[in-house]
């Protein structure tokens, strides 16, 4: 079945369309902001006859055109029809008053990976709330979740929300953007006028377990290169707070791990021995990469590739968060004093004095796991199990699909 995402509806649908007649209207939108035949959706909004008064872009813009982590978009003027286009990951990271007056509603049309950390969940919800505050609407116009249902991790603890951390949420969190509305307008008791433009035939389910078999994917940020970095993106998005590459300067970043200094081999048989029950749906590959920039840039590192494709791939099998945290403690019981984390020198979106990898993880809790020599794999099970649990629980009637 064809699935219809929420830009292609209100597209369709002109009785959809029919509220914002005579409406002032925003877009939030990045690169992967397109309709089924891939017009970019300010474009196609414009063409449908709506009166779009500005232009939205999240973190590495509306263009897409940054490709490091935490690389800021400034505000510009779009040449092709004059409006302005205000960036939320710039000088300011939630809309300021001045653009909050430039619109009525906001339709928001961002492609999600389905993690925590990813950092347009946080960028919905400062939307909300500056629109609640100025009393704006927001729609969320719909789209897969290509990481489907399953949901992992620990919650994010009190006092460690940040701009990769919108709150106790699990770090695969399970839902659409739309659904992840519902659950921040619910849990911050937010008043305000929020609409979702449904998918139609989204079957989480389905052959492509997310991703619609039948759609392109466009890069969502310069690194969501494919569906497999976005099934991986919970777990391998933690090596960004270790010293080990992420692949960045590679063709295939966040789909790996590695460094000049490791046995990938030696560390895929660690893996193996101490939680093989983690390794389900996937198949781990040794590699050789060399980074064109970023972390051991112009060296030859020794990786692990995690495969979430293929005949390996099994949904409901693959645990991305606890596959990378086995990959860390692998590397720990290989190689004890191994520099494993980035110091609190290294400040990791807006954070000050605090690692990098517990930002990420919204607390100590997966660091101390890996540092603590007589830690098993139970034992984070037992950090993990009743957070996901509850997690399942909470949002059980916010699932629309």
């Amino acid at each position: 079945m064809t699935v219809h995402f929420g830009i292609d509806r209100l597209l369709a649908d002109p009785a959809l369309r029919k509220p914002l007649e005579g409406k002032r209207v925003a877009l939030l939108a990045h690169p992967a902001s397109v309709t089924a035949d891939l017009t970019h959706s300010v474009d196609a909004l414009v063409a449908s006859g709506l009166d779009i008064t500005a232009v939205f872009g999240p973190q590495h813009g509306v263009r897409g055109d940054l490709q490091d982590n935490m690389m800021e978009s400034p505000d510009f003027t779009d040449p092709t029809y004059g409006m302005p286009v205000f960036s939320l990951y710039g000088e300011v990271r939630r809309p300021s008053g001045q653009s909050m007056h430039t619109f009525d509603v906001i339709l928001v049309d961002l492609q999600d990976l389905g993690c925590r950390i990813y950092t347009y969940v946080t960028t919905l919800l400062y939307i909300l709330e500056a629109a609640a505050q100025h009393g704006k609407a927001v729609w969320v116009l719909d789209r897969p979740n290509p990481a489907g249902r399953p949901v992992e991790g620990t919650r994010l603890l009190p006092g460690w929300e940040s701009f990769v951390g919108a709150g106790p949420m699990v770090m695969r969190h399970g839902l659409t953007m739309g659904e992840i509305g519902h659950w921040f307008i619910r849990h911050f008791g937010l008043d305000v006028d929020y609409r979702v433009i449904e998918m139609e035939g989204w079957d989480p389910k389905g052959s492509g377990f997310g991703w619609p078999t039948d759609r392109v994917w466009i890069n969502p940020s310069p690194n969501a290169a494919n569906v497999n970095m976005a099934r991986a993106y919970a777990g391998t998005v933690m090596v960004e707070g270790a010293t080990l590459s992420e692949g960045r300067g590679t063709t295939r970043p966040l789909e790996l791990f590695g460094a000049p200094d490791i046995d990938a081999k030696a560390v895929i048989a660690e893996m193996q021995r101490l939680a093989p029950q983690w390794l389900g749906g996937c198949k781990l590959r040794d590699i050789w990469f060399q980074p064109t920039f970023h972390k051991h840039v112009g060296e030859l590192n020794s990786g692990v590739h995690i495969h979430a494709d293929g005949p390996w791939y099994d949904d409901a099998a693959f645990q991305p968060w606890r596959v990378q945290a086995l990959g860390f403690k692998a590397i720990r019981s290989l190689h004890p004093d191994y520099p494993i984390w980035r110091g609190k020198d290294f400040k990791y979106e807006y954070t000050d004095d605090v690692l990098a990898i517990d930002v990420i993880n919204g607390g100590p809790g997966l660091r101390e796991w890996v540092d603590d020599a007589g830690a098993t794999a139970s034992d984070l099970d037992a950090l993990a199990l009743p957070d996901e649990a509850g997690w399942r629980e909470e949002i059980a009637d916010l699932l629309i699909y």
